[in-house]
């Protein structure tokens, strides 16, 4: 009996060396706080989802920051909710918490937040960038923004070169052109190919669906709703049963490790979203956040996003062009943004092709002649439009 109870003890100890060396934490636990007030749900529902995610792990501790409630977990009792954000910020600032996860959260503009999912096509985690908080008010600016702070969530959960696409909305080629440029400059992004026969870096629903990139960037109101679908699909949208929730909020020299979720999110989310900010922690976000806006500002972030909301005046041969003879339109070009598209037909009239704007399955397109297309598409590559020829849907 003593000869089994030792060996009990150096196995528990062995696994205790393991569990360390694989983490890191060599007996210091990651300390993550939970705000329990506020959810649609009840305190009951964020307290199960403390418990869960407390007993996956040894390495965490997991702090109910609210009222007293009857639970073994560390507590920080509150009044009411102001309170529970002003003790959050609190013990954020005095390194008493490495991370906190909270319901709603008023982040400074430049600041949003990376969702993390789990697509219901092939059961893949996909980062979506971003859902919740304002990177910017330009909304290129924003989104070229959202990809690098998908990139940075995604390299500090342990994904090394993530896989980048860029969901099929306005402003999407803007966005892919933003990033070609700052990849020539040195910052390399790992664009992947849509799972559609035209591939290509911007993605369809489909891509959605099956998680065809690790970070799928967005506009942030976009990416709120694609969080809701994904995270309570199968709960009717009354409760959101799946998903890691609405993620960190990242930002250029942002300091406090702060994760958002729904006043809907259920107990098996809030455990997700305690475990991602574990590994956003362990895999020291704030660094790796730094590392990466230092890369991307050696290769001109910062001149690219001004470039991006400098009002641009229009040449007056574009402005003023009008259009040549009219002529079947049946060949089609894609690769053009909806808000650029009737700039692109003027550069063609101002070439003597004729053209017209429209919108196919993959998104806006210019109609020319068939004949014209290789023409129309050096004409518009001359002058700085990612084209192609558009393929059936």
């Amino acid at each position: 009996m003593a000869t089994d109870n030792i060996k009990t003890m150096i196995g528990s100890i062995f696994n205790e060396i393991a569990d360390a060396m694989e983490t890191g934490s060599f007996g210091k636990k990651v300390r993550v706080g939970l705000t329990t007030l506020g959810s649609e749900l009840g305190v009951e529902n964020m307290i199960k989802g403390a418990e869960m995610a407390q007993k996956r792990a040894s390495h965490i501790e997991v702090v109910l920051i609210g009222p007293k409630v009857d639970s073994a977990l560390t507590q920080v009792v509150v009044e009411n909710e102001d309170q529970g954000y002003k003790e959050m910020e609190r013990m954020l600032d005095s390194k008493e918490l490495d991370a906190c996860v909270t319901l709603h959260y008023s982040f400074p503009i430049g600041v949003s937040t990376v969702g993390r999912v789990v697509t219901p096509g092939k059961g893949r985690e996909m980062i979506i960038a971003t859902t919740t908080g304002t990177s910017s008010a330009h909304r290129v600016e924003a989104m070229v923004k959202n990809g690098i702070y998908g990139v940075i969530a995604a390299k500090a959960i342990g994904i090394k070169n993530p896989t980048v696409g860029i969901l099929n909305v306005d402003g999407a080629r803007q966005v892919e052109r933003a990033f070609k440029e700052l990849t020539v400059k040195g910052y390399q992004i790992n664009f992947t190919e849509s799972s559609r026969a035209d591939g290509g870096a911007v993605m369809r629903g489909n891509d959605l669906l099956a998680g065809t990139p690790d970070v799928m960037i967005t506009d942030t109101l976009t990416g709120n709703i694609m969080m809701k679908v994904f995270s309570s699909f199968t709960t009717g949208g009354s409760y959101e049963s799946q998903g890691y929730g609405y993620g960190p909020g990242i930002g250029e020299n942002y300091d406090r490790l702060i994760m958002i979720l729904s006043r809907a999110s259920g107990a098996p989310v809030i455990a997700n979203a305690i475990s991602y900010a574990v590994e956003l922690v362990q895999g020291d976000v704030l660094a790796v956040a730094k590392t990466e806006f230092e890369a991307a500002n050696k290769a001109g972030l910062k001149e690219l996003l001004s470039s991006l909301t400098k009002e641009v005046k229009k040449e007056e041969s574009k402005a003023g062009a009008k259009a040549p003879e009219k002529e079947p339109v049946t060949g089609t070009i894609d690769g053009i943004d909806i808000m650029e598209l009737e700039d692109a037909v003027k550069v063609l009239w101002s070439s003597g092709i004729y053209a017209e704007s429209g919108m196919g399955c993959t998104g806006p397109i210019v109609m020319v002649n068939e004949t014209k297309i290789s023409e129309a598409l050096g004409v518009l590559s001359k002058a700085g439009y990612s084209v192609g020829q558009a393929e059936d849907c």
